[in-house]
């Protein structure tokens, strides 16, 4: 059992909307429970307050938490890629109906959360003992947006 619980505060009730967003493009996804307002309650009727889910295994929370909070790129959330076809489909999963590409690997979905998208080529090639070879690939790395592998194994060879 997961320890602790990522909480994802959504400002505009988007919180069911993401759920089925990410659902869509982590395959292995789950909702583990949802709570909905009630008739009394401070949002409409029957639309979710809160539920926990599941990412690829990773346990999350949303919540309805209304304008009082908007998410920033103090806290990311960061993919571990086994290849160019793995980054490929997070980031246009994650980029697509208004995503923003920012720089090195990191990108923002339509909901304003900030995602690193990574192969796991990079942090072996960046820990190098060649520190030549770690300082062309940090170099090739830095000009990207969406992280090219082969361009990074080209840069480590020299």
């Amino acid at each position: 059992m997961q320890k602790i619980t990522a909480c994802l505060w959504f400002e505009n009730n988007d919180a069911e909307d993401a759920i089925n967003f990410y659902s869509s493009i982590f395959k292995n996804s789950k909702i583990i429970s949802e709570t909905r307002w009630g008739k009394d309650g401070h949002g409409p009727e029957g639309t979710l307050l809160v539920a926990d889910f599941e990412l690829d295994g990773m346990r999350f929370q949303a919540l309805n938490g209304g304008p009082h909070a908007a998410f920033n790129d103090a806290i990311s959330l960061s993919i571990d890629c086994k290849d160019q076809e793995e980054v490929d489909l997070y980031w246009n999963g994650l980029t697509a109906d208004g995503g923003k590409e920012v720089q090195c690997g990191w990108l923002k979905d339509r909901f304003g959360i900030s995602w690193q998208v990574v192969p796991d080529i990079l942090p072996r090639l960046l820990k190098d003992k060649d520190q030549a070879k770690a300082d062309r690939v940090m170099q090739a790395m830095m000009k990207m947006v969406k992280i090219d592998i082969a361009a990074l194994e080209a840069a480590a060879r020299g």
